[in-house]
């Protein structure tokens, strides 16, 4: 029998007096833009990543976009993306003038399947990009044999400390790009980060990301001749980072690992719980994978369950427990739908887990008692359904 009624977020930003004072440092120093913390943001994410460059954005859809833009990715080309993902990585192609390909996705992961993405690669094909969905890299190696020649690029909007067959998140494609949204692992309210081993990308990204500027705002105002403007040689874009939000991203790095060990625990107690309810398919972490766990994201069997996802979605929330459906299916989003010419059924297993997936709480401010009152509520529903 459940215990008094909680009320439990689907997920909440773990910050405190911590990032308060951080967030004082550029007030007194009066550096409030892209600045000396953000450079040092930048430098210890690129060490926690194991890669050369990393350049902070406003949030991760910029960082995706400056990533095609930076390997000239335009008109007349495509760009293979997942459709179970959020619509921000089909609209960075589409931003670029290239045309999004939808593939579908592997139903254990949620993950692009790489069979078809290999099947979607035509000789217009400039990239795919592999979103690691919910924490959990996408099979980069298995997209690289099937898609040769191909760019990758990285979708690590949810994969802040993770790793694939030993390697960092942000280290196994062309590029990749973080988000700092507050519902990620690790937060700077909105914001995003670039990360790339490659010094000529890195240079074009620098550049685009602050107008186009051959010399970036930080390095024009320490110079001794005020005089001197830079030059504007490409179209570029306005997605800096404040030095506000650096100052937070370093304490929240700092953070990172304990964050995800206190998710993993509490994702491998989700799955042990939740084991008996056979319509209910919890989450599936390769071994050679260490999952974020940005969200702990279930797929309700329909054809073994006692009732709609929807349905089930409903009564959690009558006992407090917040849902989520995992994501959408962007063949399925009216905009994408009509400009592509898609149907619900071109891609099935996309379909059927943006209309079967869940998500359940899972953050780092729930406690012992928050999680056993999650299960006890999905628990109570199966009883009742029995």
């Amino acid at each position: 029998m459940m215990t008094e009624k909680r009320v439990i977020p689907i997920a909440l930003p773990d910050t405190g007096d911590s990032e308060v004072r951080a967030v004082g440092e550029p007030f007194a120093s009066g550096w409030l833009t892209q600045g000396p913390k953000v450079a040092e943001f930048e430098k210890a994410f690129a060490a926690r990543h194991d890669v050369s460059f990393a350049l902070a954005t406003t949030n991760c859809t910029a960082a995706l976009h400056l990533i095609l833009a930076g390997m000239g990715i335009g008109p007349g080309d495509e760009v293979i993306v997942p459709s179970f993902a959020w619509v921000s990585v089909a609209n960075v192609a589409a931003y670029c003038g290239a045309t999004p390909v939808p593939a579908d996705v592997d139903r254990a992961t949620f993950n692009i399947d790489p069979a078809d993405a290999a099947r979607k690669v035509t000789d217009r094909t400039r990239a795919i990009i592999a979103v690691g969905l919910f924490g959990l890299c996408a099979d980069i190696d298995a997209i690289s044999q099937s898609a040769r020649g191909v760019a990758i690029v990285e979708d690590a909007a949810c994969c802040a400390g993770a790793a694939y067959k030993g390697r960092p998140a942000g280290s196994l494609g062309a590029a990749a790009g973080f988000s700092f949204h507050p519902r990620k692992v690790m937060t700077t309210g909105e914001g995003g980060m670039v990360t790339t081993n490659d010094p000529q990308l890195a240079e074009r990204i620098n550049m685009l990301r602050n107008h186009g500027a051959s010399v970036p705002e930080e390095v024009r105002h320490g110079g001794q001749r005020p005089y001197l403007l830079p030059e504007f040689n490409m179209l570029g874009f306005n997605y800096r980072m404040t030095d506000l939000q650096g100052a937070v991203g370093l304490v929240q790095l700092g953070k990172l690992d304990g964050f995800i060990a206190d998710r993993s625990r509490r994702a491998a107690f989700y799955s042990q719980q939740l084991a008996g309810i056979d319509w209910l398919r919890t989450p599936r972490v390769p071994a050679d994978s260490v999952h974020a766990w940005q969200a702990y994201v279930c797929r309700v069997d329909p054809d073994a369950a006692p009732m709609p996802r929807n349905e089930i979605m409903d009564r959690l929330n009558a006992r407090g427990v917040s849902t989520r459906p995992g994501t959408h299916a962007i063949h399925m989003l009216g905009h994408y739908k009509r400009t592509l010419g898609l149907e619900p059924d071109d891609l099935p297993v996309s379909r059927d887990c943006a209309m079967n997936s869940m998500a359940i709480p899972l953050h780092n401010r729930m406690s012992d008692e928050d999680y056993q009152y999650v299960v006890d509520a999905i628990r109570e529903i199966a009883a009742e359904a029995s």
